[in-house]
């Protein structure tokens, strides 16, 4: 279930990757990533039903805003832009915090499940989080080494899939 968790922020991440990240980035973003994949289904877990519904709808409203304003930026970027400069995240932003949300939201659903038959809570959280931190590291790796193959065409493809991504979530609202 943690590697299921995880899938999607290593399929996100593999579009952030593109950005041409610094490997203390790297580190620090999986580091966020992690820790919300063991903070989202602890919630879940004590919050309790009644207050899922609405939460996952706002957290998925957010996650879907931020990555279609992630992809757009990353597009505009690569085609307007020949700054490097600009195409970093900054390891601590409310970007950053509001990716990490977008992408463990899902944890937080399962945690009220997990709650409710009474899983081992600890080994439960860390597995979600280490593995998630994990395959995090992963796709933002295989994207920075993808972009310096395919240049600026990296950039466009890792914002069409953040904009991709976050259409999708916001389609059904």
């Amino acid at each position: 279930m943690a590697f299921a968790l995880g899938m999607d922020a290593f399929s996100l991440a593999l579009g952030m990757g593109m950005l041409g990240l610094r490997y203390k980035h790297i580190f620090k973003i999986g580091v966020t990533i992690g820790a919300f994949h063991v903070i989202m289904p602890f919630l879940g877990i004590v919050i309790g039903k009644f207050l899922s519904q609405y939460f996952g709808i706002v957290a998925i409203l957010i996650g879907g805003v931020l990555l279609v304003a992630l992809g757009l930026q990353m597009l505009y970027s690569a085609l307007f832009s020949d700054d490097e400069e600009g195409r970093t995240l900054h390891p601590v932003s409310i970007g950053l915090l509001l990716f990490a949300l977008s992408v463990s939201v899902d944890s937080f659903s399962v945690g009220l499940s997990l709650g409710m038959i009474g899983a081992k809570t600890v080994i439960t959280l860390l597995s979600f989080g280490f593995i998630s931190m994990g395959l995090s590291w992963l796709g933002l790796i295989i994207g920075k080494k993808v972009q310096g193959y395919i240049g600026v065409y990296g950039e466009l493809l890792g914002g069409c899939i953040l904009l991709g991504f976050g259409i999708k979530l916001l389609w059904p609202i």
